[in-house]
């Protein structure tokens, strides 16, 4: 088993909560966590983990050349595609179609830092898909997006960035993003608060006062 496949396997015993708690021990920037990003499809407490593709959109008709594939074709099996919109544009960049050709080659689901449309076809197909809007976006000329690049570093805010194959976990919570480099140590951290808080919870049900048993057992 590779080493991000062990990892991969460590972080499925956690949630967003418990990893975030463990990147901000860590002095990871906003502890991993990608504000306003929430899982929309396919609801019932899915959660996915997976190493990222990243996707970056700009304004149709910008200078430069663009991917020589759509960027649906992109997607990989036991990845997650990180999609990157520019702020306050009008149009949906993903919607039930490419969500179609994402689950037929295998990705785990479709993170898009913008709009999406099509929600009932997500959850129809049970594929997981989070946005950080609640209003769909049309397809649209009016402020249209269209991809540029492909798997590169992009930044979500200040020093918090999203590079190829960092690793994506997104829940009911919300949705955070780990180094690989760091995924060792998340999960010991993650493990020791498990631990901590089991006894914290024990504690509580059995009567104990929260600020004694707060103090006492999460030092």
């Amino acid at each position: 088993m590779s080493k991000i496949s062990q990892a991969l396997q460590g972080l499925k015993r956690f949630t967003t909560c418990d990893i975030g708690d463990a990147l901000v021990k860590l002095k990871h920037p906003y502890g991993g966590f990608l504000e306003g990003l929430n899982m929309y499809s396919p609801g019932g407490g899915t959660s996915i983990y997976g190493p990222a593709i990243t996707v970056k959109m700009v304004e149709t008709n910008s200078p430069g050349p663009t991917p020589p594939i759509h960027f649906a074709d992109a997607n990989k099996e036991g990845h997650i595609m990180y999609i990157q919109q520019p702020k306050g544009l009008y149009s949906a960049c993903w919607g039930g179609l490419m969500s179609t050709r994402a689950q037929k080659l295998g990705a785990l689901g479709v993170m898009v830092d913008g709009r999406i449309r099509d929600t009932q076809e997500h959850i129809d197909m049970k594929f997981p898909v989070g946005q950080s809007f609640t209003k769909f976006g049309p397809w649209s000329e009016i402020l249209r997006t269209d991809p540029k690049k492909i798997n590169v570093p992009l930044q979500f805010r200040g020093d918090l960035w999203i590079y190829p194959e960092d690793i994506l976990v997104g829940d009911e919570n919300g949705v955070v993003v780990v180094p690989p480099s760091l995924t060792e140590h998340v999960v010991e951290l993650c493990q020791e608060r498990f631990d901590i808080d089991e006894k914290t919870m024990e504690a509580l049900r059995a009567g104990e006062p929260m600020g004694s048993t707060i103090k006492r057992l999460r030092k």
